[in-house]
């Protein structure tokens, strides 16, 4: 176990690298400047001269190794820069930091993801047990139903439709923005029916060879309860494609949605990456897949951890 551990850990900085240099060369090549953007900041040209020096917007070559330095904290390290880990200016938002807009939307975006990540379990692992136990029947029909539905209207026409009808016409629920309770009901059921979907059909279809197998007929055999058959013994194993399937599901979901944030004016990781595209704001782009590629790589770090805590037999070597 630790040694997988020490082991990824180790992997982690190379990985970063590789999609680091991906994403900048995808990044440089985008048409426009964010320094002449007329939704940003549009100073005079000889400032935007300036600015591009200083920023080194004018050599992608100094900007790439820059950059890396001050993110990675290496020019921290070597005393070239004041503080370690630096993401840099925000080209488009002024007077605004790389890490200021990450530290008020990461949370903002976690919570949203987390909280549709346990209400998909709650929803597919539920519907997927009972579709499982009657094969056949009206509940696994509904089951199957339900993951087709959540598998195939994209984001957008469901936030759409439980927005028309518990905010416009009920009025139950706000419109869009952040705050309390209330606005994180709709985007939460509306980020969590496509994550509901697999794992509704990934229980269901474990859950079936799961309650075929033979260890399964002896403890029926022995005379063990029903539910202890089904949620202690067949559910443990048919949980592991699960949970597999959590960890890349956790990351998308708790970095954020772009079409649920937009959508629901949510302002998390997904809206400002969206923002950062559309006005080629270098740094804020790099800030964000970074954060977003460390948080998958640790993630499925996590779930590689949980698949030998479940089920020991499992080599991670």
């Amino acid at each position: 176990m630790t040694r997988l551990i020490v082991h990824r850990l180790l992997q982690l900085p190379l990985i970063l690298l590789v999609i680091y240099t991906i994403t900048f060369t995808l990044a440089w090549l985008i048409p426009g400047n964010p320094l002449e953007n007329p939704e940003g900041r549009r100073p005079p040209p000889e400032i935007v001269a300036a600015m591009k020096a200083q920023y080194n917007l004018d050599n992608p070559v100094v900007f790439y190794f820059d950059y890396l330095g001050k993110a990675t904290g290496i020019s921290w390290l070597i005393g070239r820069h004041d503080r370690p880990f630096d993401l840099g200016p925000s080209l488009r938002h002024e007077n605004w930091s790389v890490n200021e807009i990450l530290a008020g939307s990461v949370p903002v975006s976690m919570t949203l993801g987390l909280t549709a990540i346990l209400l998909a379990c709650l929803i597919g692992i539920t519907t997927g047990v009972i579709g499982a136990l009657k094969p056949g029947s009206i509940a696994d029909l509904s089951t199957l139903l339900l993951a087709l539905v959540g598998i195939s209207l994209p984001p957008f026409v469901v936030g759409t439709l439980l927005l028309v009808v518990f905010s416009v016409w009920l009025g139950w629920l706000p419109v869009g923005g952040w705050g309390g309770v209330s606005y994180l009901i709709l985007p939460a059921i509306t980020l969590s029916l496509p994550f509901a979907a697999y794992i509704a059909r990934l229980t269901r279809f474990g859950m079936i060879e799961q309650l075929n197998a033979d260890y399964i007929r002896t403890a029926r055999a022995k005379g063990l309860p029903e539910y202890k058959v089904v949620l202690k013994h067949a559910l443990k194993n048919a949980f592991l494609p699960v949970l597999s399937y959590l960890g890349p599901a956790s990351a998308a979901a708790m970095t954020g949605s772009f079409v649920v944030e937009r959508v629901f004016a949510v302002p998390g990781v997904g809206t400002h990456f969206v923002d950062a595209v559309l006005s080629k704001d270098l740094t804020l782009i790099m800030g964000v897949v970074l954060t977003y590629a460390a948080m998958l790589i640790v993630f499925n770090l996590i779930v590689d951890v949980l698949y030998r805590w479940v089920d020991p037999r499992i080599s991670l070597a």
